[in-house]
């Protein structure tokens, strides 16, 4: 199989189904951000030696497959293997379980800490972008999206926040306060 088709030379793409699409098309942002995010987190699998982040952020990043399969097949194909309640449980028993461990917040806290964190802290923005597009895309009357879809969105960001103060607690760096400076 060739890698490039040159059916997307006229910047069209196709999505499930076969509907050609522009490349433009906030359904095309909306699942393009949803493969940069997975490609974030390979990264910090990449940079990350710990069993936890390995196992915990390669069980999302097959999430976010099928999410951005979702996503680009939107009459529902039931072919396609959809986001459901048992992916939101799986990020909020994750979060449940890190919150416990976690010193409650007093303070916003500044991205960064250990390498693995701050990359954690990227990948959160770059849900929270996802998340925009997700939104956006589910407000135009023809173009549906599963609630299912967006609640997880939602909720990966604040796990990738969550993860990312755990991660620092187990390297034993300490999460960075955001103190307004008085003027």
């Amino acid at each position: 199989m060739k890698i490039y088709t040159k059916t997307g030379d006229e910047g069209t793409t196709g999505l499930f189904g076969g509907k050609r699409v522009p490349k433009s098309s906030p359904r095309i942002s909306a699942y393009g951000e949803v493969d940069e995010l997975n490609a974030v987190l390979g990264v910090v699998v990449a940079h990350s030696s710990q069993a936890l982040v390995q196992s915990t952020l390669r069980q999302i990043q097959n999430h976010l497959f099928i999410l951005g399969a979702q996503l680009a097949s939107p009459n529902s194909d039931p072919k396609i293997e959809r986001i459901t309640a048992s992916h939101i449980d799986f990020l909020e028993r994750q979060i449940d379980v890190m919150t416990e461990s976690l010193p409650p917040l007093t303070h916003f806290i500044l991205p960064g800490g250990s390498k693995t964190a701050a990359h954690l802290h990227l990948a959160r923005t770059v849900c929270r972008r996802a998340e925009r597009s997700v939104v956006y895309l589910s407000s135009l009357p023809e173009e549906p999206v599963d609630s299912w879809v967006m609640m997880y969105i939602n909720r990966l960001s604040d796990f990738l926040f969550v993860f990312s103060r755990l991660i620092n607690q187990v390297e034993k760096i300490q999460d960075i306060e955001w103190v307004p400076q008085k003027k």
